[in-house]
C-alpha cells in the first residue's frame, strides 16, 4: 500500500454510508481506504463491515480528538513493514469525483520538497431530495483555494472572505500555488516528513492543528502547495457546526497556542510576545462585540479560549 487514505469517524455512519462507494471507486490501485473509528455508537463500524469488507478499520476505543486520533491511526500504519509513503487526512463528509487523488500524489512525487498539498474545496449544499447533495461551484469555507495568515495569525483562505465564498471561475487555476497550509478535511502529506517533524500536536484537541502542522513543515525547509487540477466536495460543518461554541473556543485557543509555538524562531522571542498581546487585545474586542450583541456563548467561548491557552503554556 503506497497510499493511506485515512478518514477519522466518530459516529457519522450517514456520512460513510452515503461518501465511501465514490470514495472506493476513485482510489488508484496502489491506494486503500483506513477508517480510524473514535468509539463510535451508531454502528459505524458494523456498517463497514457488513457493506464496505474492503476498508480497513482501526478501532480507537474513545475519542482522542481530530489530532490524538489521527496521530494513534497514523502512528499505527507507520508502524508496519509496508508502511505508506502518503498519507491523505479526508473527512467523512466528503465527495471526491474520479481523478481527484492523481494530481495530488503526482505532483507529491515530482516535488520532493513538498510536505503536504491538498485539492480545491468546493462546496457540497443539501438537494431538494431527502439524502440528495449537490457539488457547488461556490467554494468551501473550510479550506477554498488553499489557506493563508494574517499577521496576527487569524486564518484566510484564496476564495473565501470572513463568511463569503467565491464562486470557483478558475481564478486560482493557472497551476499549483505555495500556501501557509490547506485543510485538514483534505490533506495529502508525505510519511517521511510527518515521521521528520512528528505528528499533530495532540494539546489542539482539533481545529488550527493542520495550520500548525503546516507551518512547522514550512519551518524546516518544506513546502506546502494546493493543487488546482483536483477538487473536492465538502459539506463543511458535518462533524461540528460552524456556529459551535465549543468550536468558537477552539479556534481562538488554538490560534494563540500556533503563534507561541511558530512565531518566535521566525520573528524573534520579543517581537512574538508583543504580536502575541496585540492578537489577545483583539480577541477581546471581538468578546466585547459579543457581550454588547446579546451573544453570551460565543463571549464566554473566547473567555474560556484566553484561559485555557495560558493553562497550556504554562504547563
Amino acid at each position: 500500500m503506497r497510499i493511506a487514505v485515512v478518514i477519522l469517524n466518530w459516529n457519522t455512519a450517514f456520512y460513510l454510508e452515503r461518501f465511501v462507494p465514490g470514495l472506493l471507486e476513485s482510489l488508484p490501485q496502489d491506494a486503500a481506504l483506513v477508517v480510524a473509528d473514535s468509539g463510535s455508537t451508531d454502528g459505524s463500524l458494523e456498517l463497514l463491515a457488513e457493506r464496505f469488507p474492503s476498508v480497513r478499520t482501526i478501532p480507537l476505543g474513545g475519542n482522542f480528538g481530530f489530532t490524538g486520533g489521527y496521530d494513534r491511526a497514523i502512528g499505527t500504519l507507520l508502524s508496519e513493514p509496508d508502511a505508506p509513503e502518503y498519507f491523505v487526512l479526508i473527512n467523512s463528509d466528503i465527495d471526491v469525483p474520479g481523478g481527484w487523488l492523481c494530481p495530488l500524489i503526482e505532483y507529491m512525487d515530482s516535488h520532493p520538497e513538498c510536505a503536504a498539498c491538498g485539492p480545491k474545496l468546493h462546496a457540497l449544499r443539501q438537494g431538494t431530495e431527502r439524502g440528495e447533495w449537490v457539488r457547488s461551484e461556490r467554494f468551501e469555507y473550510a479550506g477554498a483555494a488553499g489557506g493563508k495568515l494574517t499577521v496576527h495569525g487569524y486564518p484566510y483562505c484564496r476564495g473565501r472572505f470572513l463568511f463569503w465564498t467565491a464562486r470557483d471561475r478558475g481564478q486560482f487555476d493557472r497551476g499549483p500555488a505555495a500556501v501557509k497550509w490547506v485543510t485538514g478535511a483534505c490533506l495529502c502529506v508525505r510519511s517521511s516528513v510527518w515521521n521528520e517533524i512528528g505528528g499533530l500536536d495532540d494539546r489542539f484537541f482539533a481545529h488550527m492543528e493542520e495550520i500548525d502542522w503546516c507551518w512547522r513543515a514550512r519551518r524546516s525547509g518544506y513546502s506546502v502547495v494546493v493543487v488546482p487540477s483536483s477538487t473536492v466536495y465538502h459539506i463543511g460543518g458535518g462533524t461540528l457546526p460552524q456556529n459551535s461554541p465549543f468550536k468558537l473556543k477552539l479556534n481562538f485557543r488554538n490560534s494563540l497556542l500556533m503563534l507561541s509555538k511558530n512565531l518566535p524562531s521566525e520573528i524573534g522571542c520579543r517581537r512574538a510576545r508583543i504580536r502575541i498581546r496585540t492578537r489577545i487585545i483583539l480577541d477581546n474586542l471581538i468578546m466585547f462585540a459579543y457581550l454588547i450583541t446579546a451573544r453570551w456563548p460565543e463571549a464566554r467561548a473566547v473567555r474560556d479560549a484566553h484561559a485555557e491557552y495560558r493553562k497550556l503554556i504554562d504547563k
